[in-house]
């Protein structure tokens, strides 16, 4: 059978099935949310002010505050203006690697580096922002305007803001990050910020310590500034790291650099809520109130209202277990296997915490190498795998051979997975289902693929041959430790493609490591849960194709630099390019309905299960937005707005490790 009619192969793509969300936001704009401007008095715990304003160890509010602080508007806060205390428990499955987020550190996830970094500007609280006016959030950049000509972007930094430790941001810390961190090739900020994430021959410049010009190729690239927001573009302290850089410490690696500030490294400073003041391995990270935060509320009261941050460091399925019981106080519910109890325990009038579904914004893909030109110095065999991804009957077979039905009821029963054909999530802006290619499960259909481009059992092992008398076809699948439903779905496509010939081997990795060979391109086919740039398509667009040699997360420039894209490839570039470019709507979902058709139906990934998160939050937290997502433009952490959320005073647990203490110097063990 050496070929197969693409109509006999490809079926209705199933609805998914009907599970309404418990609230909906309610929308506003940006205005109604916060604005910068100076107050006439500021306030802060009364113990801050007695114990080390008083004592001449710290400068008065006023003097720690911008020239014009961002104000949070009590209208839009649900609960109003909060009070100072108590302390929220997070429980994490991560590991810290340090604090050099902008060197390619991970400091633990599970809202961390979300407390602690700070960027350009904001997108988490968007899911609120009425569609016609949604746009980033300003944040470090409190303002910005286009030239006439729409290829420069001015922007106006927070003035007079100052890092936990009192040294000065400013535009030295947005250069050290783009010069020294984004534009050198030897390091790897997380969350691919790559020059091409601001688009190819960008060029930034300080024009003086508060304003910085940009240049692109393109007319009003409105979309970058979707990219800098988190975790693209959040500066770090430059006076701190600068000197461990090898461009000013010739005698430093870059792996010094990077490694230079590990988890035992106490009160780096941040531009965040709060600094870390505590490590114990395979125990805690405690973080406390930053003195120098440079957000008030409307009464001028200095935020944050909590004065504490735990980081448990267990697993990611105990954080669900500990928010249900009440020992954690927040948890994005994301993975699935645990939905039915936690529903099951916050149904009970004795329940700690509420719990609350969103949209199906979960989902993850198998995503194939097909960087034939030398991405991770592949050996034979890896280089002959690579091949087969590159080969459309090939990959075709390996999606026809996977029951995605069967493989969300292995996570959870009930109406909470949808089959996921790949490309974007059913239910966001951009999904079409007309646009959508599916190809239903046929095992005997995949098998005759395979047979047609001379993958045959010729040793009569059960596995299948490469062609020309080549050794069995041995696949490497890699996929993260730190979630069990990540290696639940990689054990069960391992199972699933046994019946077909072909012998997948598991490389199962804590989340570092993972990350680390997934950046390196040491694997042969990843099952990753896929980010923003499915959900919201305007934040991480740059990732949606290979634009360059390092937006893609499977698809990579070789030892050369260049991409060897497929012609299929070369048009979701060219689309996704013109989707950047456009700041017409009507011609964006047009492009993404071009854009969704291409990749289904060349099945640029082989889309696996779709499914809702819920968001597990303790009860006695006050200002917690309506309809909050787990994940849609970011991470719950950040959608909820944490450095605003407070807990009624007669409802405060005595809960914090180092009461009445600021972080100390940078470096220095502890809080003082």
């Amino acid at each position: 059978m050496l070929a197969i009619p693409a109509q006999e192969l490809t079926g209705e793509l199933p609805d998914p099935p009907e599970f309404a969300a418990l609230s909906e936001p309610t929308f506003v704009s940006i205005s109604d949310i916060l604005e910068y401007k100076a107050l006439p008095e500021y306030h802060e715990p009364d113990w801050v002010t007695s114990k080390y304003v008083d004592a001449g160890t710290l400068p008065p509010v006023a003097e720690r505050l911008p020239k014009e602080p961002m104000v949070y508007k009590t209208g839009n806060m649900p609960e109003g203006i909060g009070v100072y205390g108590d302390t929220m428990r997070h429980v994490i499955g991560g590991r810290p690697e340090g604090w050099n987020y902008i060197g390619g550190q991970s400091q633990g996830w599970g809202g961390i580096d979300i407390g602690l970094s700070e960027c350009l500007t904001r997108t988490g609280p968007l899911f609120e922002v009425k569609a016609d006016e949604l746009e980033p959030m300003p944040n470090l950049a409190k303002s910005w305007e286009w030239s006439e000509d729409g290829h420069e972007l001015t922007m106006h930094l927070i003035e007079g803001a100052k890092w936990s430790d009192g040294d000065a941001f400013d535009a030295d810390d947005v250069m050290f990050f783009w010069n020294d961190n984004v534009n050198d090739p030897n390091v790897t900020p997380l969350n691919n910020a790559t020059p091409e994430t601001f688009g190819v021959g960008t060029t930034l410049e300080a024009l003086d310590p508060y304003t910085i010009k940009w240049t692109f190729k393109d007319v009003r690239p409105t979309q970058y500034l979707y990219a800098m927001a988190y975790g693209s573009f959040c500066p770090g302290p430059s006076h701190i790291l600068k000197p461990e850089h090898p461009k000013y410490k010739p005698s430093n690696t870059y792996e010094q650099y990077k490694n230079a500030f590990p988890p035992e490294y106490m009160n780096i400073p941040v531009m965040g809520a709060w600094v870390p003041v505590e490590y114990r391995p395979d125990d805690i990270i405690v973080m406390r109130r930053n003195p120098y935060y440079w957000k008030v509320d409307e009464n001028g009261n200095q935020l944050p209202y909590l004065n504490e941050m735990h980081y448990r460091l267990s697993t990611w399925a105990d954080r669900d277990v500990q928010a249900v019981a009440g020992s954690g106080d927040f948890s994005n519910l994301e993975q699935a296997e645990s939905y039915v109890e936690a529903l099951r325990r916050s149904a009970e009038d004795s329940a700690p915490a509420r719990l609350q579904f969103g949209a199906r914004t979960i989902g993850y893909a198998l995503e194939m190498n097909l960087s034939a030109n030398g991405w991770g110095e592949p050996d034979e065999r890896a280089q002959r795998v690579r091949e087969l991804n590159r080969n459309l009957d090939f990959r075709k077979a390996i999606s026809i051979a996977v029951d995605r039905q069967r493989l969300g009821e292995s996570l959870v029963r009930g109406p909470f997975t949808a089959i996921y054909p790949g490309g974007l999530y059913a239910g966001t802006a951009y999904y079409d289902k007309a646009s959508t290619v599916y190809y239903p499960y046929n095992i005997e259909a995949a098998g005759a693929l395979l047979d047609g481009i001379g993958l045959v059992d010729t040793d009569g092992n059960g596995i299948r041959n490469f062609p020309d008398g080549g050794p069995d076809v041995e696949i490497t699948v890699l996929a993260n430790t730190d979630y069990g439903t990540d290696t639940n779905l990689a054990e069960g496509v391992i199972a699933q493609m046994e019946p077909l010939g072909i012998r997948v081997i598991a490389n199962f990795q804590s989340g570092t490591a993972r990350d680390d060979m997934q950046q390196a391109g040491q694997f042969d086919w990843h099952v990753r849960r896929q980010g923003s740039e499915m959900v919201s398509v305007v934040q991480g667009t740059a990732q949606l194709a290979p634009t360059g040699p390092r937006t893609s997360f499977f698809h990579r420039g070789g030892t050369d630099g260049t991409v060897d894209v497929l012609p299929f490839e070369q048009e979701l570039v060219d689309i996704v390019n013109k989707f950047i470019s456009s700041s017409d709507n009507a011609e964006r979902a047009e492009l993404m309905k071009q854009y969704q058709h291409i990749y289904t139906e060349n099945i640029y990934t082989v889309g696996l299960t779709q499914y809702p998160g819920a968001l597990i939050i303790n009860k006695r937290f006050a200002n917690i937005p309506a309809g909050a997502p787990i994940f849609m433009f970011n991470w719950a952490e950040d959608n909820i707005i944490r450095e605003r959320v407070f807990v009624p005073e007669d409802k405060q647990g005595d809960f914090e490790l180092h009461p009445e203490t600021l972080p100390g110097k940078p470096g220095g063990a502890g809080p003082v």
